[in-house]
């Protein structure tokens, strides 16, 4: 009974960076997180369509304060920061823009890496996965990107990001080997955080 709350208390917060919401990066983060909900762990996605985010500006308050916030407050990046603190694992979702992340997402990881290294890396074990809406080319780079935050932020992942390939919204639901590579995610990222669950209690 102890280990089944234990089990049922872990939480994945999950970002989408698409200007879409409910798009085909939406489509493909809520594969995984279907899998992560059978297995008793609670989600939310944050989607980031509609919200305007600064770019970091390199002030370094981060640094002197040491708060776990961002020093720019008028938008939705601390809240990010605090719900990526509470959660057990985040997953990292964004569609191909010119061969790389949202502009969202980078001014997201950008400044939410600034502050977790300002605060003793923030993030260091959570679980970590990553996965991008393409058409047709640009989906490795921007993997690249989402992956070097996850790791640079010493984050455990659980495989290679899952990608999906699509236009329209709905195109990734024909795509099957995407759409089972996120699922895969989810039932990997379920397993590793019910096993640093376990290893934590001992």
């Amino acid at each position: 009974m102890k280990r089944e709350k234990t089990e049922k208390s872990l939480k994945v917060i999950a970002i989408n960076g698409s200007a879409r919401k409910d798009g085909n990066t939406a489509i493909l983060i809520n594969c995984a997180l279907q899998e992560l909900e059978r297995e008793g762990i609670k989600t939310e996605l944050v989607q980031l369509a509609g919200q305007r985010i600064r770019g970091c500006t390199a002030c370094m308050k981060c640094f002197e304060q040491k708060n776990q916030r961002c020093v720019i407050d008028d938008d939705c990046v601390n809240d990010c920061i605090q719900k990526m603190i509470a959660a057990d694992g985040i997953i990292l979702g964004s569609p191909v823009y010119f061969s790389d992340v949202t502009a969202e997402m980078k001014a997201l990881i950008d400044r939410v890496g600034f502050v977790s290294m300002a605060n003793g890396e923030l993030f260091r074990r959570k679980i970590g996965a990553a996965a991008i809406a393409v058409r047709r080319t640009g989906a490795i780079h921007t993997a690249d990107t989402l992956l070097h935050f996850l790791l640079g932020r010493d984050m455990i992942l659980p495989g290679f990001p899952g990608v999906g390939f699509g236009l329209n919204i709905g195109d990734v639901e024909r795509d099957h080997e995407g759409v089972d590579r996120m699922k895969a995610i989810g039932q990997n990222m379920a397993w590793l955080l019910k096993v640093v669950a376990r290893e934590k209690k001992l």
